[in-house]
């Protein structure tokens, strides 16, 4: 099925919106637990992973959220640089893709 029929498919959309509000829900309780376990054990190492989660949980909310959002205003799927709808492949494999697959490329760069 191409991009363009299943974004069209609003029981589609509905299902990724409600798994989206799942997964951020589910980043948002993390966050919140990992900054509330923010004591220091005095461990370099486990300070270290603490802040490389703070870091993953709160890029893995911002990315659900801009998913969230471009599915509010009818930009999902399309490629922010280019504006070439993005694979489907690519979308279910990386919901909050931003981009196509050479425009992220380039965007890496």
């Amino acid at each position: 099925m191409s991009l363009d029929h299943r974004v069209a498919d609003q029981g589609w959309l509905a299902d990724l919106r409600a798994s989206l509000a799942d997964d951020f829900a589910t980043q948002t309780a993390r966050l919140r637990e990992l900054t509330e376990l923010n004591a220091d054990t005095g461990d370099p190492g486990e300070a270290h992973n603490q802040a490389a989660l703070l870091v993953v949980t709160r890029r893995n909310i911002e990315q659900i959220t801009g998913a969230l959002n471009r599915i509010s205003d009818g930009t999902y799927g399309a490629c922010e640089k280019c504006r070439q709808s993005i694979p489907a492949e690519r979308l279910e494999a990386l919901p909050h893709a931003r981009f196509c697959v050479p425009c992220q490329e380039k965007h890496n760069k």
